[in-house]
């Protein structure tokens, strides 16, 4: 992905283990009765800490 002009994208994992996330997620996703379609997007956006920030002026 390319941010356009005056944009900054930062993904990064966030501070809690992926063990603990995926064991979390895949117990929602069971409980909830969810399809693994529905379910791995959601515990992507769980696990990464995604932030889009804009600014103006020059670079």
């Amino acid at each position: 992905m390319v941010p356009r002009t005056g944009m900054s994208i930062d993904v990064r994992p966030r501070d809690l283990p992926i063990v603990l996330i995926g064991t979390g997620g895949g117990a929602l996703a069971l409980w909830a009765d969810a399809s693994p379609e529905i379910a791995i997007p959601a515990a992507l956006l769980i696990m990464l800490d995604i932030r889009v920030r804009f600014w103006r002026g020059h670079v």
